[in-house]
């Protein structure tokens, strides 16, 4: 092995060594919040999130530093799950089972991943209770899924990523499922 020295008498290997070691411990862990819901292209934003973004959620207790955190959120719109002879610990326990069916997969993939996750159910518009929660959280970062609405139907139906981006206080990352997962309903 050959060592070299720079310019102010340092061991150059050892510098980059430390210098490395330094930047990682520097490196900031980030807050990232992912909205679910029933459809595959919210999965496949999970995905690509936990995919893509595990260096930055993850910890590294070789360097003795704390991992981010990432909060899976979902949102049952209000009166969605009602029906005229649900009683409210119906409505409450259906709206529990759905949720907690939904973030069970949700959360294999997290923990395969080793990525600390913890889940969040809201009751409202899912656009502002997204947005709401981003705030009250200090998230660094929003994932959604994109439904691949055309411009005509976003502009009837209205787009919880589009609303996001114009609302949310954080950067927002929509995440396009690959053309053969997307639904074009």
């Amino acid at each position: 092995m050959e060592t070299y020295v720079d310019a102010v008498g340092m061991d150059t290997a050892a510098t980059t060594t430390t210098e490395t070691t330094a930047s990682s411990k520097n490196k900031k862990k980030l807050k990232v919040m992912v909205a679910i819901d029933e459809s595959k292209n919210s999965f496949y934003a999970l995905e690509w999130a936990v995919e893509h973004l595990k260096d930055v959620m993850s910890a590294e207790p070789e360097i003795d530093q704390e991992g981010g955190l990432l909060t899976l959120v979902h949102v049952n719109p209000s009166g969605a799950t009602a029906s005229a002879t649900d009683s409210v610990p119906e409505l409450m326990k259906k709206a529990g089972v759905q949720s907690t069916n939904l973030f069970t997969p949700a959360l294999e993939l997290c923990r395969a991943k080793m990525v600390k996750t913890e889940t969040m159910i809201l009751e409202g518009d899912p656009k502002e209770m997204i947005c709401q929660a981003v705030e009250q959280a200090h998230v660094d970062l929003l994932v959604v899924g994109s439904r691949g609405l055309g411009m005509i139907k976003r502009a009837f139906l209205g787009s919880v990523s589009d609303y996001c981006v114009q609302h949310a206080q954080c950067p927002v990352l929509i995440v396009r499922p690959p053309k053969e997962t997307s639904s074009s309903k």
